[in-house]
């Protein structure tokens, strides 16, 4: 079955301007639900930690080996809750859509918002500017901007393609993986009900495909925080 997605057009009263309510709605809840698990994860906390605050600190422990493998902790702790955020906010937008997808009146309502890619490289293009922030704050204009005519002063049109790159890449490889997940569990979810047939030859497909699919979206959230850091340490070196 096809789907559209909700729009609210020429927003504002500008004709070009329109955005995707499916995208607002899923951007608001996967915020709630990561603030919602920061929120009970810190309440009580107990110095022999069980449970829920248990898992999150070691997802913590976790970022902090992430950070570490690509810069010293002195440097990189500064970074912590950015890649506290990126890592819980991804991983939880790649997986509501893998519970379940909700369409009314054929707009798609509910889904992952990393499967548009308007969401994922904002993502990308937000973290690659925080990256030149960071360089600039740590090494200076001067010093900063001399890291992009190094080694060779005629490699600079390269390094300047790269930082679009790098913004391509990281975006569309989340986007690519999350899409085609939702893509496939729609035709399995079209072949359940199809019939009788449909259902009993669809339904542990769609089981196997759901599990895969957690897999791939913490993945995918851990190659998106793990990249960022990796620019991020590539920024603060003086050699960038």
């Amino acid at each position: 079955m096809e789907h559209e997605a909700p729009l609210y057009e020429n927003a504002f009263g500008i004709s070009w301007l329109d955005f995707n309510l499916s995208n607002v709605f899923m951007l608001l809840i996967t915020a709630i639900i990561v603030f919602i698990l920061g929120v009970v994860a810190s309440r009580n906390l107990q110095r022999k930690p069980k449970g829920l605050q248990n898992f999150m600190e070691w997802v913590v422990d976790f970022v902090k080996g992430i950070i570490g493998s690509n810069m010293d902790w002195k440097t990189g702790k500064q970074f912590l809750p950015l890649g506290l955020t990126l890592l819980t906010f991804i991983f939880v937008a790649n997986i509501l859509g893998v519970i379940t997808m909700v369409s009314v009146n054929h707009d798609l309502w509910w889904k992952s918002p990393t499967s548009d890619p308007g969401i994922t490289l904002s993502l990308a293009a937000m973290v690659i500017i925080l990256t030149n922030y960071y360089g600039v704050k740590m090494n200076g204009v001067k010093e900063y901007g001399k890291g992009f005519f190094k080694p060779l002063p005629f490699l600079f049109p390269f390094k300047i393609i790269e930082e679009f790159a790098n913004t391509l890449t990281l975006g569309l490889r989340l986007f690519g993986n999350i899409y085609a997940g939702e893509i496939l569990l729609g035709l399995l979810a079209g072949m359940i009900t199809s019939g009788v047939g449909g259902a009993i030859g669809g339904f542990l497909p769609m089981m196997a495909w759901q599990g895969f699919s957690l897999f791939i979206g913490a993945i995918q959230a851990f190659i998106f925080t793990m990249l960022t850091m990796v620019y991020m340490a590539h920024k603060l070196s003086h050699d960038h």
